[in-house]
């Protein structure tokens, strides 16, 4: 501030605000979107936005090809996502064992730590580790929700009387230091996520 403006006490609001905020203060408040991409990223995950269904398609395809698993075994559990993908040249299977990759939806994605919420119906009753290492996970903006406790709540509205098992959630993607206490015994996976705009 300068300092005829502090001496007649002139200061101006956005001057004063920021004085006001100490290191030790939350950040303002990002959008839920710009939230989810940075921890996400921070997590170890790679993250494509698809404005549209052909965007998505050449998306995976690309995915395919920068990992070179054209014609390799794909997992899936939920059909409507692997036909969605059928033109491609990969095989799939109902089956883990053997599989390449896995390819699936999400219940939400988690802003404020930038984890997948998903349940038994995206991996039935297999636990993270029974599934291939490396995942594609098919999303909506309208996924995009800030706390996990949000997702719970949606899901409970969303499924009512028969609300899924095995609920978990991916959040490390890349290998972290054993004694980091937050991600010890969490699965790592190499998980692509391709984000479709559908707002």
């Amino acid at each position: 501030m300068n300092f005829i403006k502090k001496i007649f006490g002139l200061e101006s609001k956005k001057e004063s605000e920021e004085e006001e905020r100490g290191k030790f203060m939350p950040e303002p408040n990002h959008p839920i979107d710009e939230l989810f991409v940075h921890n996400f990223r921070d997590n170890g995950g790679k993250f494509i936005y698809c404005e549209n269904e052909d965007e998505l398609q050449q998306a995976f395809n690309d995915i395919l090809k920068e990992n070179h698993w054209e014609e390799k075994l794909a997992y899936y559990y939920c059909p409507e996502t692997a036909k969605k993908f059928e033109a491609h040249n990969i095989r799939f299977t109902n089956q883990p064992k053997g599989a390449q990759f896995f390819i699936t939806n999400c219940e939400y994605l988690i802003g404020n730590t930038g984890a997948i919420l998903i349940s038994s119906k995206q991996i039935g009753d297999k636990k993270l580790e029974d599934i291939p290492y490396d995942f594609i996970v098919v999303a909506k903006t309208s996924e995009l929700l800030e706390t996990i406790g949000e997702g719970l709540q949606q899901m409970k509205s969303k499924y009512k009387n028969s609300i899924p098992s095995n609920i978990t959630t991916l959040k490390t993607f890349e290998n972290k230091n054993q004694s980091d206490f937050l991600s010890y015994g969490s699965t790592t996976k190499n998980l692509y996520l391709l984000l479709l705009e559908d707002l």
